[in-house]
């Protein structure tokens, strides 16, 4: 039986967490042919890789039909993961990565199942860099933010109720919270300790892709004074 071909979606997302973990936002802009939707949701609590997850989820999920779908997101978290196979990785090996759970399994997994309905392809693109729908997602994604009204992150709430480091960073290999990136570890040697600080810390967690740093408590060391503690 001869069939037509699928319809060819562009889905843009963008999602943001302020703090993060904090109040979250996601942005969508679907097109087809001179249709055109966007959706804009607010979260009370949630993480950055949560709300660029599930910016992709919303999107896939408001298709009537089976379709051709090109993604462009500027997140290298959710890009590479599926790209990169690391998602099916993930799947085989009962949603553990280097011997730790993988994060936001409950997100994957629908992912999962979007990808064997629809034929999706993801692209990744370079965020605030003047790219007309990706600026445009992050406005709705900040619109979110602000919304009075905000969903529950639930898989969220029951994680961070049960005291679990969900979306922290806590080791090294954790992924960025801004890039997805492992992040290393980096022991920070011959620092001054200002006169009257109270604390300084040993080593910080940094991303070698987009440079973020990360201090974590585990890291804190409490001091009397401002004595020079690196001095060899």
């Amino acid at each position: 039986m001869v069939t037509g071909a699928l319809p060819k979606i562009q889905l843009y997302t963008d999602g943001g967490a302020d703090p993060n973990p904090g109040v979250g936002g996601l942005g969508v802009v679907l097109k087809y042919k001179e249709h055109r939707k966007e959706i804009s949701q607010g979260y009370e609590l949630t993480t950055n890789n949560r709300m660029e997850i599930l910016a992709v989820i919303v999107g896939l999920e408001k298709l009537k039909e089976r379709s051709e779908v090109d993604v462009y997101s500027d997140s290298k978290y959710v890009v590479d993961a599926v790209n990169l196979k690391w998602v099916f990785k993930w799947e085989r090996n009962n949603w553990f990565r280097n011997k730790a759970k993988a994060e936001n399994v409950d997100l994957w997994k629908r992912i999962l199942v979007l990808l064997e309905k629809h034929v999706v392809r993801f692209n990744w693109v370079k965020g605030h860099d003047g790219h007309t729908e990706n600026e445009r997602c992050d406005a709705l994604a900040t619109l979110g933010i602000n919304m009075k009204e905000k969903l529950i992150d639930d898989e969220y709430l029951k994680r961070a109720k049960r005291g679990d480091n969900y979306g922290k960073i806590t080791k090294a290999g954790d992924p960025c919270r801004k890039c997805g990136e492992p992040v290393i570890q980096r022991i920070i040697k011959n620092r001054k300790i200002k006169k009257n600080k109270k604390y300084f810390f040993k080593y910080h967690f940094a991303c070698p892709n987009c440079k973020n740093l990360y201090m974590v408590e585990a890291a804190k060391v409490m001091i009397d004074n401002g004595t020079d503690l690196f001095s060899s």
